[in-house]
């Protein structure tokens, strides 16, 4: 087995993801339960990609491995650990009040072995915690680690359907959250409405990204929006640029407005409005 062969991604509640080494050369088939080795003890996940489809995200330290294939009796592990996980989540929601603390719970997740339980919370600014972590560590007897995360995680651990009406990119298929910016929608010529270009977790649709690079292509070949021109012996304004039919729209002065190709574009004039 090659090098590349043995590097397996594995998921985890959450779509938390990670790189294993398969230093025991298991024979390996995406969507098998798998243990592995945790930061002190073991956790249990799904490899969701085997061999050279995963990339090696090279850091400090020796990648983790895959201990063995996961049997029956882990999987009824898992099922009891899910039933824990809520009544987890509930205690430490009555806690988070008791304590009056500025947070919202997002999730909990219990490893595998037990070792550890982490919260997963968002708040607005830092949260001093060490109380309630005292509390839940006499409660569970176990390592607790309260973990802020962002409103983008959040929305990728609870997951969802987008407007799209499919699953959410976040939880579906993304590795990592790439910078969105309102410009990307003006390029694709959105309108700027809060309510249609932003996601489940109110921020930008990450979809934005897709297709941007392909409207910034396509737009070399016409002025910019907004621009004055005469064409035609009529003077107008290019105000909207169809990727689908390869057409600019301008409307002119005088009323009326009339659909260019870019090679009919270059024929008329831009107007220097400075």
């Amino acid at each position: 087995m090659g090098k590349n062969n043995k590097l397996v991604e594995v998921v985890f509640k959450g779509e938390r993801r990670a790189i294993y080494r398969n230093r025991n050369d298991l024979e390996m088939n995406e969507g098998e339960y798998v243990v592995v080795e945790a930061e002190r003890g073991q956790d249990l996940g799904k490899a969701s990609l085997v061999g050279t489809l995963v990339r090696l995200k090279r850091g400090k330290g020796e990648t983790r491995s895959i201990i063995r294939k996961a049997m029956q009796s882990d999987l009824e592990i898992l099922e009891k650990n899910k039933e824990k996980e809520k009544g987890a989540y509930r205690v430490c929601k009555e806690k988070i009040k008791d304590y009056q603390l500025d947070m919202k719970l997002v999730d909990v997740e219990i490893q595998f072995d037990g070792s550890k339980i982490t919260f997963y919370f968002t708040a607005a600014q830092r949260v001093d915690f060490r109380e309630l972590v005292k509390d839940l560590a006499s409660i569970y007897r176990t390592r607790i680690e309260l973990r802020q995360i962002g409103v983008r995680d959040e929305a990728k651990r609870i997951s969802g359907c987008g407007v799209c009406g499919r699953k959410l990119c976040c939880s579906a298929f993304l590795k990592e959250f790439e910078q969105i910016t309102t410009q990307m929608a003006k390029d694709q010529q959105l309108a700027l409405n809060p309510s249609k270009i932003s996601g489940n977790c109110g921020r930008l649709l990450c979809c934005l990204r897709y297709e941007n690079d392909m409207y910034q292509e396509l737009f070399k070949d016409y002025p910019p929006l907004e621009s004055r021109m005469e064409i035609g012996g009529k003077k107008g304004t290019l105000s909207y640029i169809s990727i689908f039919s390869n057409k600019a729209l301008i409307h002119y002065d005088d009323g009326g407005q009339e659909w260019f190709s870019p090679q009919e574009l270059k024929k008329g004039k831009i107007e220097d409005v400075t």
